[in-house]
């Protein structure tokens, strides 16, 4: 069973660049407006992130 993977799509990719930073700048400082909920949930924000970019990598036209 052969995948035919592809490069995502930019919305996707820009998507998971946000989240991941999101996730990444909550170990460091206060992010304003998200910052509670990201601080509290940063492992499934990074989580959500991966998946986010692996979707758009799976999945054609994404």
């Amino acid at each position: 069973m052969r995948f035919k993977l592809t490069p995502p799509g930019a919305p996707i990719f820009f998507i998971s660049l946000i989240l991941a930073v999101l996730a990444v700048a909550s170990l460091y400082t206060h992010v304003p407006a998200v910052g509670h909920y990201v601080a509290a949930h940063r492992f499934w924000v990074m989580t959500a992130a991966y998946a986010a970019l692996l979707a758009g990598v799976i999945f054609d036209g994404l």
